[in-house]
């Protein structure tokens, strides 16, 4: 259990009442299993870049995808809006948060513009077809991510990083003040990486969206992230960065022997033996 002084209980308070989401005493896991990390109180506020970070196994996706109500919780509870998640129909819930996953079971034989669109699902009739709101809605999306060239394109024709740009532009079009990512930087290069985390950074900015991602790329997301969701040895702690880094949490994330955090570069290198 994370135990809080009576200054981060009141701060922990404060966020909550502004917080669009936000969590209390989590526990999250299988039940067949132990519990993967549990005591998890965060918030969520508005126009907030936050990225999930933790070693491989550490919960990030199993949070992600509790928070998003897919994978139900074991103890505690998850709101959005004063909402509890857990009380909300699927096109309740569809209305609030949007998700994008690493794997995604959409056919690449459609065209940008059909993915995209399928974004407005929650919103259509029971033909699913789009309405001159949904179509603003859309091409306002296509605006912000800035792919106007590729809606004519098939899936199967772009490259993993148009690929995730459209994935983005389809959280965009279902207008949720929540969008959840599951590593929104896989199969990309370097360049690419930060090009699609200043997207997001710039989205959360100008729309007033939460964008929540689990992250493999720490050193990203301690340089661009609002905020940090660190998960290690089932305990979760949420700040700015340059508050966890002066806590010195991010030095014992790793074994020292490979790898250390240097507080100077505030970032992760290679340790010289």
């Amino acid at each position: 259990m994370v135990a809080f002084t009576k200054k981060e209980n009141a701060i922990l308070s404060m966020k909550t009442s502004k917080a669009i989401l936000h969590t209390e005493k989590l526990q999250i896991g299988y039940e067949a299993k132990n519990p993967i990390a549990s005591d998890i109180s965060i918030a969520i506020p508005a126009a907030k870049l936050i990225a999930i970070i933790g070693v491989n196994g550490a919960g990030k996706s199993t949070l992600l995808k509790s928070i998003a109500g897919i994978q139900p919780a074991l103890k505690g509870s998850l709101h959005i809006e004063n909402k509890r998640i857990e009380n909300l129909q699927k096109n309740e819930l569809a209305e609030l948060i949007s998700l994008v996953l690493t794997q995604q079971n959409q056919s690449k034989n459609l065209s940008v513009i059909e993915l995209i669109s399928l974004g407005r699902h929650p919103y259509t009739n029971w033909l699913g077809v789009n309405t001159r709101q949904d179509k603003i809605h859309i091409a306002k999306a296509i605006q912000q991510v800035g792919i106007e060239k590729l809606k004519a394109k098939k899936c199967n024709e772009l490259s993993d990083g148009q690929l995730q740009k459209v994935m983005i532009a389809r959280a965009l079009a279902q207008n949720t003040p929540v969008i959840l990512m599951d590593e929104p930087t896989s199969h990309l290069d370097m360049y690419h990486k930060a090009q699609v985390l200043h997207l997001l950074k710039n989205i959360s900015l100008n729309t007033q969206k939460s964008i929540v991602f689990a992250t493999h790329e720490i050193n990203l997301a301690l340089q661009l992230c609002d905020e940090i969701i660190l998960i290690n040895d089932g305990k979760v702690q949420q700040n700015k960065p340059e508050v966890l880094i002066e806590k010195g949490v991010l030095s014992n994330l790793f074994p020292k022997d490979l790898i250390h955090f240097d507080i100077q570069s505030k970032s992760f290198k290679i340790s010289n033996n």
